[in-house]
């Protein structure tokens, strides 16, 4: 049985001068709270405190593996309110949670652009731009949620000065092209060629069998980040293919209702039930699994690096690949099967019933019908 692998106090003592950072100590002189991210049941409502440094308000989250990854915010625009310029030398990328707006983008060498949102939108800040973030309604606030590498950046240098204030113009990023902002839908395999998303919710997917039962995936590279993205989407009545990864995958729903399960390899599954907000980020090589139990298809956004991925020699990474090829993924013939008996539980309480058994089928055809303790016995 796994543990949390908790210590003693006097244990942990002789640690406790290495657990604050330069970027802890940071995010404390900003004046916000440092919430853990591993479970946020609503984004929309998570408690936010002013934030006088940029005019709006504010939250960091962190998950367990934060100081040497990427971290997560959630800031709000006052009505009618613009929050103060900022530039820094490390990644960002956005998502709107709600309200109308706009952000100008501009560099040293005068090249500026200006671009209008609405909540779905997605896009990324380039690196070391000056931007500002302008609120368009008078009536309501706008709130976004974003995932940086500010953990690492923070740490190396432990400079804020030159963070946030170094001049330099990195043309390769942006170099004020008209159309940088501008929606696109030119994709390369799965990876969809753009720099804005104006709706997430609704944005079309491509086929991803191979997460299981059906659904959509896309994936993005904003503004040539080393921080990248994907869309996931599942039917009505399925579920994903429970798969481990690295940390700092920050996972939130976009539509849909339902459940996850998040485990470390050897324990029993928690329990996660998620809404529309709901953010969600499974430790480092835990395994999860996503169920939908809701009425309509399931939707989510994983804002992450590119650490999250362990790829294998051809780069695929190995949460797609089943754990019988070396793999991080859980074929559905070798899951526990309280998994099913779970899910047909969840479905029965909305009026639902599991559309799983295509899923099913498929997989045991494409073995020859056998499951692995089959394989294990014939080849002992």
């Amino acid at each position: 049985m796994a543990k949390d692998a908790v210590v003693s106090d006097e244990f942990a003592k002789k640690f406790a001068a290495e657990k604050e950072t330069p970027y802890t100590r940071w995010i404390k002189s900003e004046g916000l709270d440092l919430i853990s991210s591993t479970y946020v049941q609503n984004l929309n409502t998570v408690e936010l405190k002013p934030w006088a440094r940029r005019g709006g308000l504010g939250v960091f989250m962190n998950h367990e593996a934060s100081r040497t990854s990427n971290d997560c915010y959630v800031c709000e625009i006052p009505p009618g309110k613009t929050l103060a310029p900022q530039r820094q030398l490390f990644e960002e990328t956005i998502m709107i949670l709600s309200g109308r707006g706009s952000t100008t983008v501009w560099n040293d060498a005068g090249q500026r652009i200006t671009f209008e949102w609405k909540a779905g939108a997605l896009f990324a800040v380039p690196l070391n731009c000056w931007h500002q973030h302008f609120n368009g309604s008078g009536r309501e606030p706008a709130r976004f949620v974003s995932v940086t590498n500010a953990p690492i950046v923070i740490n190396l240098y432990e400079d804020l000065d030159f963070i946030f204030g170094t001049k330099y113009d990195f043309k390769g990023r942006f170099n004020g092209e008209p159309d940088y902002f501008s929606a696109k839908d030119e994709t390369k395999g799965f990876l969809l060629a753009t720099n804005f998303v104006p709706d997430a919710v609704n944005l079309p997917l491509i086929a991803a069998k191979e997460r299981g039962a059906g659904g959509g995936h896309i994936r993005f590279n904003f503004a040539k980040s080393s921080l990248n993205s994907h869309i996931s989407q599942f039917p009505i009545g399925t579920y994903k293919k429970a798969h481990a990864h690295g940390p700092g995958a920050h996972v939130i729903i976009l539509s849909g209702e339902g459940y996850s399960l998040m485990w470390p390899e050897g324990d029993e599954p928690r329990y996660y039930k998620w809404e529309v907000g709901t953010m969600i980020v499974p430790p480092n090589m835990w395994l999860h699994q996503h169920f939908n139990t809701g009425p309509t298809p399931a939707r989510y956004l994983a804002f992450k690096h590119e650490g999250v991925a362990i790829r294998n020699a051809q780069g695929v990474p190995k949460a797609w690949i089943s754990k019988r090829l070396g793999g991080d993924q859980v074929d559905y013939r070798d899951e526990n099967p309280e998994t099913r008996k779970q899910f047909a539980q969840e479905l029965a309480k909305h009026g639902l019933t599991t559309q799983m058994d295509k899923a099913y089928a498929a997989e045991l055809e494409g073995s020859g019908g056998k499951s692995l303790a089959a394989e294990e016995k014939e080849h002992a």
